[in-house]
């Protein structure tokens, strides 16, 4: 037998962390977070010139199952990944990679020139570039005098 020395302190953290757990599973369903469900993760970044550059990583999903709109500010990537695999006589040991449908939507600033945003996928990675408007970059003002 072993004995085991309870710390409150970690007996608490223990607690935090499952309620935070139940509040995610109660806000998005039990199967968004860590039991299938599926998020791509991001990278936003912002350039030299200050444009705004959003990278998705979305292997194995094809370029026409993927959706990419700006409105009103907010950049919105949405897509689906299919499971291809058939299940009939298969036995999976290990499946860590989601699959289904996903929405991820960013609000970007107001001073995004909403005619140029460009979207490229290459490699399994979307890359959506959102450039400033000229009236709104920084620019080098001549000390006269």
């Amino acid at each position: 037998m072993t004995l085991t020395r309870w710390s409150p302190i970690t007996g608490l953290a223990a607690l935090e962390v499952d309620g935070l757990n139940r509040m995610f599973e109660d806000a998005f369903g039990a199967a968004t977070f860590g039991r299938g469900g599926w998020v791509p993760p991001v990278d936003i970044f912002e350039t030299k010139t200050k444009d705004i550059v959003v990278k998705a990583e979305l292997s194995d999903i094809k370029r026409e199952d993927i959706k990419v709109t700006f409105e009103n500010s907010v950049l919105s990537i949405e897509g689906e990944r299919k499971f291809e695999g058939n299940t009939e006589g298969t036995q999976f040991h290990q499946v860590e990679r989601g699959c289904g449908a996903f929405r991820r939507s960013f609000t970007m600033p107001p001073s995004v020139d909403a005619t140029k945003v460009e979207a490229a996928y290459q490699d399994g990675v979307l890359t959506v570039t959102l450039p400033r408007r000229e009236d709104t970059r920084p620019r080098q003002i001549q000390v006269n005098g």
